[in-house]
């Protein structure tokens, strides 16, 4: 019904102007254009996460609810997705309709001709959002988010801060070991670096130099700004690699992919 095509579009197809997908159906391309900007009008009523098309949503909806409508007629399986009730039916009818190009290996799922294709091509496209590690499958980065405990391991021994990794919380010491040459004529606080005594002297003055250009709001340092900013905007700018969610803030991705998706049973 749907389809990536370079060919030419006749009669009632229709063909999205910034890449070579093709549909039969007027609004599936609609739906499609969204993939092409920020625009995702289907928010989920039980948590942050927002969708480009509302069928996402309906499967992201399932995963709070537990709902299954989907039942395989060779056995008591049940799943959330029609795709993975199709995919299910494949171990008993024994289908195996992807092949690889560059070998004679066949799979009954995509995703794992996919997963296979990128051990002749070497793509790792799962990034952690902890640390910089990357894989080649969704799984493999899952088995490794669970490696990454559930609350921030490193503390410092000076206040209650913590963090992901010992790298931050090293930077993190500084502010308290390092030397400390710029101070506050105001109450003598010192700060390792200039900017940080910049933003600390504006606590003292009520200076708020960022002004949002889409209402009255001002802030003391860009940061807030730019977190401000996709209020208005709608930037989701933090996606997850595992499903179709995005975020405005970082910690909110982290969130979802701790909750949903680590502690989902591998």
């Amino acid at each position: 019904e749907q389809y990536h095509s370079p060919r030419c579009v006749h009669g009632r197809l229709h063909s999205c102007k910034q890449c070579s997908y093709v549909t039969k159906h007027k609004g599936q391309l609609e739906i499609h254009r969204y993939a092409h900007t920020s625009k995702r009008p289907f928010q989920c009523h039980l948590c942050p996460a927002e969708f480009s098309q509302k069928g996402a949503l309906v499967d992201h909806v399932r995963t709070h609810t537990g709902e299954r409508p989907f039942s395989c007629v060779y056995c008591n399986a049940s799943f959330s997705k029609k795709c993975t009730l199709v995919d299910h039916m494949r171990t008993h009818t024994g289908e195996r309709p992807f092949s690889c190009v560059h070998c004679n290996a066949s799979f009954s799922k995509k995703c794992t001709l996919v997963d296979h294709m990128r051990t002749h091509t070497g793509e790792r496209p799962f990034s952690c959002v902890l640390c910089k590690a990357s894989f080649s499958k969704k799984g493999t980065l899952l088995d490794h988010m669970r490696t990454h405990p559930g609350d921030r391991p490193f503390s410092c021994i000076h206040c209650n801060v913590k963090f992901w990794n010992k790298n931050s919380l090293k930077e993190h010491l500084l502010t308290h070991t390092g030397p400390r040459p710029y101070c506050c004529v105001r109450c003598g606080a010192s700060f390792v670096k200039k900017d940080h005594l910049v933003k600390h002297v504006r606590t003292h003055t009520g200076e708020r130099p960022f002004p949002c250009v889409h209402c009255d709001a001002a802030f003391s340092c860009k940061w807030s700004l730019t977190k401000h900013l996709r209020t208005h905007t709608g930037e989701r700018p933090f996606s997850c690699v595992l499903c179709h969610a995005s975020f405005s803030q970082k910690n909110n991705l982290i969130r979802h992919i701790s909750r949903v998706h680590v502690e989902e049973k591998p």
